[in-house]
């Protein structure tokens, strides 16, 4: 197994929502690669565009969204496809539905609006099985307790029966991602995949993830607001602001040597034991309106660094070491290799 193997490589990708003010602009000109065998988090403020990019990837974005002409998001996973890959930005809905829950999969942010209510949690995963395999009910219903079982559910033998009404939302979650993992994908999408999950649990289901990727190789696009949980488990990282990744780098580089002033920002704003009874440090102001942003750094107002120049143009990419990326002029002078995405 190749680590280099790419399996999805996003290049301008950006998605708006047509609305009668104008163009929301809910991903602006994204740039991002992903490689078999690892985990790459996605992070920011909440309506950043981290679940529009993920929904961009399973053809998920429908009126009055759209992904704009120009997008590319280049799926590799099937060596049969060649090198060029298959444009998922672009692929017809047959295509589409040939990749979705099989070769990539996602585990939604609100379980209890994506499961069937009159549907039995078990049929519900039975069905993505017998959909993308030729297995037989029977066998299909073995493997649906057997994944029930493997993201900690108890009596799953009993559990495989009922309806998602009859579950709590933490179990609802555990069904959404056994669902997910019903056909070992070869890139899994998780969004916010324990929030409603107690400690206990989401360590094993964030256990459940990595042993899935050391096994199978699947690569984990995992989408969350907690940095604790991409310490653990990342292998990189995409600071995502205002529809743009303004930062790219390592996990341990990127907590170990912050670039972007945003990307700053939020490590500050994490708690500390050490530093007990001080106040959490803030980031000042608000990220801009999607249907209005401003003519340079979507992050000028809110930067303590901004200067004029931020305010009248957009900042570029910036290599600061090998996969350590920034969008900042702060940094441009840094190293002369300039390029247009990772």
């Amino acid at each position: 197994m190749s680590v280099n193997k790419k399996v999805i490589r996003v290049e301008d990708l950006r998605v708006y929502f047509h609305t009668k003010k104008g163009d929301s602009k809910a991903v602006d000109g994204n740039h991002f690669t992903m490689y078999e065998n690892e985990t790459l988090a996605i992070v920011g403020e909440s309506g950043c565009g981290k679940s529009v990019t993920a929904m961009s990837i399973l053809g998920l974005v429908s009126k009055p969204g759209e992904i704009m002409p120009g997008s590319k998001i280049e799926y590799m996973g099937n060596v049969e496809r060649g090198e060029q890959g298959l444009n998922l930005a672009t692929a017809t809905d047959e295509e589409i539905r040939n990749i979705r829950g099989n070769e990539i999969s996602m585990i939604f942010q609100e379980p209890m609006s994506s499961l069937n209510p009159v549907i039995k949690v078990g049929d519900q995963i039975m069905e993505n099985i017998m959909i993308h395999e030729d297995v037989s009910k029977e066998e299909a219903r073995k493997r649906a307790i057997s994944l029930l079982g493997d993201v900690g559910i108890s009596r799953p033998e009993k559990v495989v029966d009922n309806y998602p009404f009859q579950l709590s939302g933490g179990m609802c979650q555990r069904v959404m991602i056994a669902m997910a993992l019903s056909c070992n994908p070869k890139l899994l999408i998780a969004d916010e995949p324990t929030t409603a999950l107690d400690v206990t649990i989401q360590a094993q289901i964030l256990s459940l993830m990595n042993k899935l990727k050391e096994e199978k190789g699947t690569s984990i696009m995992l989408i969350t607001h907690d940095l604790g949980v991409v310490a653990q488990v990342a292998d990189n990282v995409n600071v995502m602001y205002a529809g743009k990744v303004v930062e790219t780098a390592p996990v341990k580089e990127l907590f170990e040597n912050p670039k972007h002033p945003y990307t700053i920002g939020l490590m500050n704003s994490m708690p500390s034991l050490a530093e007990d009874g001080e106040r959490l440090t803030t980031i000042e102001g608000s990220v801009p309106n999607p249907l209005y942003l401003p003519k340079g750094c979507y992050f000028a107002d809110r930067c303590p660094h901004a200067t004029e120049r931020c305010r009248q143009g957009q900042p570029t990419d910036t290599k600061i070491k090998s996969r350590h990326h920034v969008w900042c002029f702060l940094y441009e002078n840094e190293n002369d290799e300039k390029v247009e995405g990772k």
